[in-house]
């Protein structure tokens, strides 16, 4: 076998590489056996639906205050399906669709689609059956197992019965109208824990290929014995070969860490961290709504694995940056921790240039929660009821702990908890400033 050094650090390689595929589907066998968040538990080909905003319940990393999701895990093994979506009366809404590898490679929605019911075939991998009359177009999946992530604009607990009722005409059906067999492959037995990712990963590769050209870059994985079929090399493996995987295990999970870090460690202080080009990882498949251009695509695709591994580590499902971009602050104007001891403004002379919404959402650190107030506040954005502006059209929000005195503060007060915190702005449909980075989100000040 390859020298252990070597082999270690391949394994490394192995774990970042694999990572998003290993997550994405540990994800979907979760969400069908116990659901997620607030979404119950839902087998394959079934929408699972929420019902509420999210709020300090869910212990889900940065979940959005300001849409109700709609989630679909498919498993198009058994043929094809046909989506069906209703009419949103121009309301925002976004049904992204995600490969096994957490590439985005299609969309249907406000800014893909339009808002007019339609009917969708999601076809599997190779088909070339034909479409059914009536349908508006085939989305061609690149692999058997796609998760639909759905996003449905929501101002607030009086518009959930609106929301509610589209959730309800949203619906996958097959082809024929049989029920098809559903189910994730399920990695051998008798492997150790300690090796159980790489177990996975061996299983998940062989069923859910990638692309032409990672394939060819996943062939140097064969050392690892990633790539046998059949019986688990893991089972009773060589103790060079096993020691190699914890080392990679430790170490890939480590490079994915120290990269995710690394922007918030390199920003200016009070810089809010802003990348619309977070998700362009996918180099390989773009179906209807997903933009095939230089601009959307990184350049370096060995470079991208570790890309993908950081998006599905610090922003799991996240969207390409044309249909909505996220950024975080955690210090303020003077390079100070954010931290509920004190207090803040954060003033914006004009509201962000987007084309459907935005919102700025308190999570506390480490965990990235939502956090629990006494006026049940998660976000302030621009659909928030009771805004006060200034004369000159500018709007200050107030961060701090305890409720402002002042009416105009209460109104505009974002709740903060007791220690560190990190705010996180979403800006859906951003304008052309936001996406080449002539509009900067403003600093937070301290005020006390």
């Amino acid at each position: 076998m390859a020298d252990v050094t070597v082999t270690g650090a391949l394994a490394a390689e192995a774990y970042v590489y694999g990572y998003p595929l290993v997550y994405e589907l540990t994800v979907a066998g979760a969400c069908a056996r116990k659901g997620l968040g607030a979404l119950p538990p839902t087998p394959f080909n079934a929408f699972a639906h929420a019902r509420q905003l999210a709020d300090h319940h869910d212990s889900f990393v940065s979940v959005s205050n300001d849409t109700v999701h709609s989630v679909a895990h498919l498993d198009l093994s058994g043929g094809p399906l046909v989506l069906h979506v209703p009419d949103a009366d121009g309301a925002y809404y976004v049904l992204q669709f995600v490969d096994a590898w957490t590439n985005n490679f299609a969309y249907v929605g406000t800014r893909a689609t339009g808002t007019e019911e339609g009917r969708w075939l999601i076809a599997p991998p190779g088909w070339a059956g034909r479409e059914p009359e009536g349908v508006r177009g085939v989305i061609d999946a690149p692999t058997a197992v796609v998760t639909l992530v759905g996003r449905w604009a929501c101002a607030g607990a009086d518009d959930l019965p609106r929301v509610t009722a589209l959730q309800e005409r949203l619906t996958l059906e097959t082809l024929d109208g049989t029920v098809h067999p559903t189910g994730l492959p399920t990695p051998e037995p008798g492997v150790a824990d300690a090796l159980g990712f790489f177990e996975k990963l061996r299983v998940w590769l062989a069923d859910f290929p990638p692309s032409a050209a990672d394939a060819a870059y996943q062939e140097r994985f064969q050392p690892l014995g990633l790539l046998e079929e059949g019986p688990s090399p893991y089972v009773s493996p060589e103790p060079g070969l096993a020691k190699a995987l914890k080392d990679g295990f430790a170490g890939g999970r480590a490079r994915i860490e120290e990269a995710a870090a690394r922007p918030a460690a390199d920003a200016p202080p009070g810089e809010w961290l802003l990348d619309p080009h977070a998700h362009d990882y996918n180099l390989d498949h773009f179906g209807i709504g997903a933009l095939d251009s230089p601009q959307w695509r990184t350049a370096d695709r060995e470079g991208s694995y570790l890309v993908r591994a950081v998006a599905a580590r610090t922003s799991f499902w996240g969207s390409h940056g044309y249909e909505a971009v996220h950024a975080q602050v955690f210090t303020d104007s003077a390079g100070e921790r954010l931290n509920g001891s004190r207090a803040y403004t954060l003033r914006f002379e004009q509201p962000p240039p987007v084309g459907a919404f935005w919102a700025v959402t308190m999570y506390d650190t480490p965990d990235h929660y939502l956090v629990a107030n006494p006026i049940g506040r998660y976000a302030v954005g621009d659909r928030t009821p009771g805004l006060v502006r200034a004369g000159d059209g500018s709007l200050t929000l107030h961060i701090q702990q305890d409720r402002p005195s002042d009416p105009a503060g209460a109104a505009n007060w974002l709740p903060s908890p007791p220690g560190d915190f990190r705010p996180m702005a979403r800006l859906y449909l951003p304008e052309a400033p936001v996406l080449d980075g002539t509009y900067r989100l403003p600093p937070i000040e301290r005020r006390r």
